[in-house]
């Protein structure tokens, strides 16, 4: 199978994300039915449209790609495959907290070669091509100048099974917030990767992740002039439950934080 380039894939992604967005607001218009996959893990009628959706989207023009999606699983095989998170911040899309996304990732040959992260309350739309750059609403984007970890500004989120993970991230909570001039928990990490692209956070960690949560915004991060690894300073990979993402100017400090924080 001839892969399509990232340009092509970012233009189906960037269309798929658009009519999610459209079902989002119609969703948030007219009220959805939400049910629980955990004590406190949601999932919304609104979750499940939006994610056949982004597929109908991405079939119509690659009927044999393979999909990988946070509600419906992985279907086809294929060295071609689109990672897909319908709404990342379904708590907060549940209860009409304005911080939600859809995230789709491209993957070709075990790399991700585009993404687009599509923030339907702000009209914002992130894209990124591997060695294309990255972009909000189609103007450039760069990370932050912010050098050191007392001026920076953080994000990071917490598992859902916070009540019974032993790695639950308080404690790095704890002590990032000794050090860093100030934290957020906005409740989307697609949008949190894309804040520090664009500079509006300078770095995130999180434990407990899933492919869906990163692939997009990994991408966006590193096509931003970012640094993106796992919590220990490895080679970031989607498929590992954790990520550390910076301006790369404070990501020394932040590494050395966590690991104060796992002793």
């Amino acid at each position: 199978m001839n892969a399509p380039a990232p340009s092509a894939a970012l233009e189906t992604a960037v269309a798929a994300a658009r009519r999610a967005g459209e079902l989002m607001r119609e969703y948030s218009r007219r009220g959805f039915s939400v049910n629980h996959k955990g004590r406190t893990d949601l999932v919304t009628e609104a979750d499940v449209a939006c994610e056949r959706a982004i597929i109908e989207t991405i079939r119509a023009s690659y009927p044999n790609h393979a999909v990988v999606a946070e509600e419906g699983g992985q279907s086809g095989e294929s060295s071609c495959r689109w990672i897909i998170d319908p709404i990342d911040g379904t708590t907060n899309f549940a209860h009409g907290f304005p911080v939600y996304c859809a995230s789709i990732g491209f993957e070709r040959e075990g790399q991700v070669a585009a993404g687009a992260v599509y923030d339907p309350t702000r009209g914002e739309m992130f894209t990124a091509t591997r060695g294309g750059g990255a972009f909000l609403n189609g103007e450039a984007i760069a990370v932050s100048a912010v050098a050191a970890l007392e001026r920076s500004l953080l994000a990071t989120g917490f598992p859902y099974a916070i009540r019974d993970e032993v790695e639950n991230n308080l404690s790095h909570f704890a002590n990032f917030a000794m050090r860093a001039q100030a934290i957020r928990r906005p409740g989307a990490a697609a949008l949190d990767l894309c804040y520090v692209a664009c500079g509006r956070l300078d770095g995130f960690w999180e434990f407990h992740l899933k492919p869906w949560d990163m692939a997009a915004g990994a991408l966006i991060v590193e096509e931003a002039g970012g640094r993106v690894t796992g919590v220990r300073g490895e080679p970031f990979s989607m498929y590992q439950p954790h990520i550390l993402a910076s301006n790369g100017r404070i990501h020394g400090e932040m590494l050395s934080t966590l690991h104060v924080a796992a002793k």
